[in-house]
């Protein structure tokens, strides 16, 4: 689609370019693409500072039910303390920081693709890493428990293990053939539809998880009172609805081909190998 609209662009200005150079052919197409790019982000702006500001609500509202529900925050002191770090930590990295590596591709579409890229894979390695954390959360405290808890027994527990490995693979894989060492620019460009798919899958994936794992909890720690709708049970849900609206307008985002970053010279720097 870009070829079509350069081949386009510079039959739009063949006419008064003929004595032109080269350089000077090329920097009147950039500037014309910056003018359509521009012309195409109406209403971007607004959609950004919505999501942005769902997300901190987001972190809000699921830091204020740790705390004022859930009575804080601990690790082995308090195995029911310990817990509260695995929904936190959960919505924290594989929804909020997840989707903000995604966003980065649009908000800093006039940044270096290469500083994008590191600060994507830094992104994604904080995600992974809080990951782990509220994994060994849970995991710890079914273990640990008297008696233990089951493991990996219901289905928020087989979307979450999923999710969380199809995440390590898509970051590995990404990491390895697209940052360092990185491989042929043959390999990269059939593998990018498929690291984009899989990016957008697994954010898809761990939205659907938390949701679940809301609903889940809301049901086994208020029972027979949930269906009162206590104050509780009120904010789980409402965490749920803005979980969910916040996926929509991240998707949107992503999804929107206007919204998509143009592609700049030292992109092809980039995924041949070559340093500007």
């Amino acid at each position: 689609m870009n070829e079509v609209q350069n081949i386009n662009a510079i039959s739009r200005t063949s006419s008064s370019s003929s004595s032109l150079s080269n350089s000077e052919v090329r920097n009147l197409l950039t500037m014309e693409q910056i003018e359509e790019n521009r012309s195409n982000l109406i209403g971007f702006n607004l959609l950004v500072w919505i999501t942005e500001g769902l997300g901190i609500i987001l972190f809000c509202l699921v830091l204020f039910w740790s705390i004022h529900f859930g009575g804080g925050f601990a690790w082995s002191s308090d195995l029911n303390l310990q817990f509260n770090w695995h929904p936190f930590f959960m919505v924290t990295g594989m929804v909020i920081l997840y989707s903000q590596s995604i966003l980065i591709y649009r908000i800093f579409r006039e940044k270096r693709k290469r500083q994008l890229k590191i600060l994507h894979a830094a992104l994604h390695g904080i995600v992974f890493l809080l990951a782990v954390i509220a994994l060994k959360a849970v995991f710890d405290n079914h273990n640990y428990s008297t008696p233990p808890k089951p493991n990996l027994y219901s289905l928020h527990s087989w979307m979450g293990l999923t999710t969380v490995i199809l995440f390590a693979c898509q970051y590995v894989s990404g990491f390895v053939t697209f940052l360092y060492p990185g491989l042929q620019l043959s390999v990269k460009v059939l593998y990018m539809p498929v690291h984009v798919f899989f990016g957008l899958a697994g954010f898809v994936m761990a939205v659907a998880t938390c949701i679940i794992g809301l609903n889940e909890k809301a049901f086994l720690k208020l029972s027979a009172t949930y269906g009162d709708l206590p104050s509780e049970g009120l904010l789980v849900n409402f965490i749920g609805t803005i979980l969910l609206i916040f996926s929509f307008f991240v998707i949107y985002i992503v999804t929107k081909y206007e919204y998509k970053r143009f592609a700049k010279d030292e992109d092809g720097n980039l995924l041949t190998g070559r340093q500007d």
